[in-house]
């Protein structure tokens, strides 16, 4: 009995500590001294998903190749209490993106404010360097 209680609190242990490993710090993956800033992209797809909300963008460069960035946000509970929704971005919209680029110099970026469609400026509530 007591072989079977020990595995079945260890593997307790390890599944709690998944979710932990799935998220990560701004500075373990991002550089505020890599700002990024996208006018007039258009939204490929959005991913309202724990424990970040994503979305996607094609970004034309000066010659007009086209690459499609990934931009992380705040969980959906954070970027609800600061006033998004599921249908705050969707597939087509052109919009303004500002963040941080990937450290590692992937087509990944952090959102730190989005412009809508509509002009509205809204916060991407996820947690950087500066608190921000």
């Amino acid at each position: 009995m007591g072989a079977k209680v020990f595995v079945l609190a260890a593997s307790l242990g390890v599944l709690a500590t998944i979710p932990m490993m799935a998220h990560h710090s701004f500075a373990s993956e991002y550089d505020d001294k890599k700002p990024l800033k996208f006018e007039n992209v258009v939204v490929t797809k959005v991913e309202w998903t724990n424990p970040h909300a994503r979305f996607y963008v094609d970004v034309k460069d000066a010659k007009g190749n086209v690459t499609n960035w990934n931009f992380e946000l705040a969980s959906p509970n954070v970027l609800k209490r600061n006033g998004w929704s599921k249908s705050t971005l969707k597939e087509g919209d052109r919009i303004t993106v500002q963040g941080s680029a990937a450290k590692d110099g992937a087509l990944l970026g952090h959102a730190t404010t989005v412009v809508l469609p509509d002009g509205k400026r809204v916060f991407a509530g996820s947690n950087t360097a500066d608190g921000q």
